[in-house]
């Protein structure tokens, strides 16, 4: 290995600046005293030289940063891509956070708690971690390794790892108080939390609770989200013609469309109530006890506009009044299509309250030949209600409409009113619930030979389950909303892997991984991982690694029932100005899904330039075979449009365009291939520091599209080009002043059939930290200081544009405080 020298600083330095987010030199100067674990490695090293690129961020720069969730911490990140869940997040959210390295999908984003795996979370089956779980005032650094770590940890470590560690070593007491505004003078925040350590029975004992609060803001209270176009007015619509107050139904109603913006969240609201703790003992001589455990209640909402319901009224249930008014051509199977926004009930409000807890023990110690062991068992549980209030029962609304008595009710352009509909059990709360479960037990062993040859090995065992109930009404498609079945699967995993380091010069250090899982739901898989490093001086090293991943399907992708989603499609056989964009589409899952498949590079430099100056370049690539997907739904229908019947059946449409039953199945179908450069700059000189991570994407090509440069509603955005900027400057010992830029290259789309641009955008943020005193310190600061409004993009998820690519909310003020007794 190499010993502790020049180019090992340039490493830490180059590789673990993230602006704003960046480890000071100083934090790490006496990293060669004992062995650490380094993410992305089994080994206990002596430093943290690896082939591997990491970056590293600090609790200090996530409280300088003002953030106030994991997820927002790494969102701003270049090698964040795509689309991703968060505050922003109003529509199918679940009030869920989560994290999308490359743009690969957060599904293949490995998330470790302490080096150990986190539990799903959610709303129940979810095949990935729901960051909010993870309280922001108990995090030590964020480390992620930002190439493929299946041969290190096993399945869904595809595009990369985050290792979120925390504060387990700690004496004193913290209290730490919290608060922030949007300029507009909505959507605030509020936290407190108070963490303790103490020498306890021998033993460190650490315990910490946080509490976090935060408020909404309703679209339309922004001035660039325009006034919504729905199709669903209040007045209702029969066969696509709106009534008037006679009853008489126009050639076709005027599309003034329905302002949903009014009722919709464009920040969502929730409380965060966390508990974690920690114990480290030595029980023997070289034999360490440690304990961690975490608990965390979410209660989230979110509020859309009144339910959009669309329900079939036979033609034989109306009466002459109003059939005379309708053409043959009209009905489909005859029958005539009712839709109306409810607006009677009340705004959809959609709560969840979901319970997460993470238990994990460990022993450790080390042989006389300084060899080292460990043996651990973590557990964790997820478990959640949610509710969707004001929603409608179709059934019930269906008959209701059907009963000529109520002719001048519902055929009025009049709006219902909430007596009525709850007088006839058309209203009702939607209540569902869902859990996921794991179990991990690991043993492994490591050493580092006289030679410095490095190795580890170990076996793992996994057990993984996942349900999800909707309710009654949904399961037996009485709901307006789409028709949901149950979810309920789980499985086993046993694992073996190995590693080995070794120095072949003084100059050449080769590492290689190996690992093998056998699933009890398809069988094995078997990765591999070879890197090398080569330092031609103290300051200049070239590094690199090649490795094949795998992620296996998720206990919804292989369990899940069937389930309706409204996705935004354009029918060929219709005129674009006679359809809804909305199309219920039927998803369903697979029993017998094979694992995804993936092989990763990385070619990279790392350069201490002078003394202070430090940077690495790497160049990676990601394929994706057999990815698990949905079949394109708009593309197979344009196919059977032309006349291609094998197209209509993968989709079960009819030649003639009855989409009624349209369908994606879940196959293994899909393939990725991206590319690109991470550059990454450090440069500290006097009260100075100044750090630039700079992520270039070369390719993003997702079956068959190229999205590289390219913003998509369904999607998310990936950008060609997206920086970070930091300047530190530490104008004193108790006066530091931060400045940050993020920067995101403009890019293209394409909105039926219209092509559009977006600009170039800079969010800037500034913000001070100052000591009071010895043990009280306050910071404070602003986000997007010059009130940057977000890129428009005509078919955005929401408001317009896509939220988790730009920032909905505005400028924005945060302050806190600590005091340390």
């Amino acid at each position: 290995m190499f010993k502790k020298n020049t180019i090992a600083i340039a490493i830490v330095m180059a590789t673990t600046t993230t602006s704003p987010l960046a480890l000071a030199a100083d934090s790490i100067a006496d990293s060669d005293v004992e062995r650490i674990e380094v993410t992305g490695s089994r080994i206990n090293r002596t430093d943290m030289e690896t082939a591997s690129p990491v970056t590293v961020i600090s609790a200090d720069d996530i409280k300088r940063g003002g953030f106030q969730s994991v997820q927002e911490i790494l969102n701003v990140q270049p090698t964040a891509a795509g689309m991703s869940l968060g505050a922003t997040s109003n529509n199918g959210s679940g009030g869920k956070a989560t994290v999308n390295l490359r743009g690969m999908g957060v599904q293949r984003t490995l998330v470790l708690l302490n080096g150990r795996r986190m539990v799903a979370s959610g709303t129940g089956a979810d095949s990935s971690v729901d960051l909010n779980t993870i309280p922001v005032s108990m995090i030590k650094n964020i480390e992620i390794l930002k190439d493929g770590a299946s041969a290190v940890y096993g399945s869904d470590a595809i595009a990369g790892v985050v290792n979120i560690i925390t504060k387990t070593d700690y004496e004193g007491t913290e209290l730490t108080l919290d608060a922030g505004i949007t300029g507009e003078g909505d959507g605030e925040t509020a936290g407190v939390s108070i963490l303790h350590g103490r020498e306890v029975a021998g033993g460190n004992l650490v315990v910490g609770l946080q509490f976090s609060t935060r408020g909404d803001v309703i679209q339309s209270d922004r001035d660039f989200v325009p006034a919504g176009q729905s199709s669903y007015i209040p007045g209702g619509t029969l066969g696509n013609r709106a009534p008037d107050a006679d009853g008489n139904f126009g050639d076709k109603y005027d599309f003034n469309g329905y302002d949903y913006t009014k009722d919709s969240y464009a920040q969502t609201p929730n409380d965060l109530y966390s508990l974690f703790t920690s114990f480290n003992k030595e029980v023997a001589d070289d034999t360490e006890l440690s304990v961690d455990a975490m608990y965390t209640r979410r209660e989230s909402d979110q509020q859309m506009a009144p339910q959009p319901a669309n329900v079939w009224i036979e033609g034989d249930a109306l009466d002459s009044s109003i059939t005379d008014q309708f053409e043959e051509k009209e009905y489909t199977n005859g029958k005539l299509q009712y839709k109306r926004r409810m607006t009677g009930a009340g705004p959809r409000v959609y709560s969840q309250e979901t319970d997460t807890l993470r238990v994990s023990a460990a022993l450790s110690g080390y042989l006389e030949n300084d060899d080292s062991w460990d043996i651990s068992a973590t557990y964790g549980r997820n478990e959640s209600k949610d509710e969707v209030a004001n929603s409608v029962h179709g059934t019930n609304m269906t008959n209701s409409i059907s009963d000529m008595a109520n002719k001048d009710i519902w055929f009025s352009p009049e709006e219902v009113d909430q007596a009525f509909l709850q007088a006839n059990d058309i209203l009702y709360t939607e209540k569902n619930k869902g859990g996921n479960e794991q179990l991990t037990l690991t043993a492994g062993y490591s050493g580092i030979a006289e030679n410095d040859i490095g190795y580890a090995f170990g076996v793992e065992s996994r057990y993984e389950s996942g349900y999800y109930t909707p309710d009654l009404v949904t399961q037996q498609g009485d709901s307006t909303a789409a028709q949901q079945d149950k979810t309920d699967g789980d499985y086993t995993v046993n694992s073996v892997y190995s590693e080995i380091s070794v120095p072949v010069t003084e100059q050449l250090a080769v590492e290689a991984a190996l690992r093998y899982d056998d699933y009890s739901t398809f069988g094995g898989a078997t990765t591999w991982k070879l890197g090398a490093t080569y330092s031609f001086t103290d300051t200049f090293m070239l590094r690199s690694v090649a490795a094949t991943g795998f992620r296996a399907p998720s206990v919804s992708e292989l369990y899940g029932g069937n389930t309706g989603s409204y996705d935004y499609l354009t029918s060929p056989w219709l005129d674009i100005s006679e359809q809804d964009q909305q199309k219920l589409v039927n998803y369903t899952s697979d029993e017998d899904l094979q694992p995804e498949e993936s092989e990763s590079f990385t070619f990279g430099a790392v350069w201490e330039v002078t003394e202070g100056l430090s940077t690495t370049v790497d160049y990676w690539k990601f394929n994706i075979d057999d990815a698990i997907s949905r079949v394109d739904v708009q593309a197979n229908m344009d196919n059977c449009h032309a006349g291609d019947i094998e197209a209509c059946n993968v989709i079960n449409i009819t030649p003639e365009g009855d989409l009624s039953n349209m369908t994606a199945a879940l196959t293994n179908i899909g393939e990725q291939k991206t590319s690109g450069i991470d550059w990454n700059i450090s440069y500290s000189f006097d009260i100075f520091k100044v750090m630039l991570d700079t992520t270039y994407l070369l390719e993003f090509e997702q079956d068959g599209i190229d999205y590289t440069g390219k913003i998509d509603g369904n999607i998310g955005g990936y950008s060609e080009l997206k920086s970070m900027l930091t300047v530190n400057a530490a104008l004193s010992d108790d006066l530091n002043l931060q400045y940050s830029a993020q920067f995101i290259q403009g890019m293209e789309g394409n909105a039926w059939g219209t092509p559009f641009k977006t600009d170039d955008v800079v969010y800037h943020n500034v913000s001070a930290s100052y000591f009071l005193s010895d043990n009280w310190s306050v910071n404070g600061g602003v986000k997007n200081l010059l009130d940057q409004e977000p890129e428009e993009v005509p078919n955005g998820n929401d408001m317009n544009t896509v939220p988790s690519v730009y920032d909905v909310i505005g400028r924005s003020f945060f302050v806190s405080t600590s005091y340390q007794f």
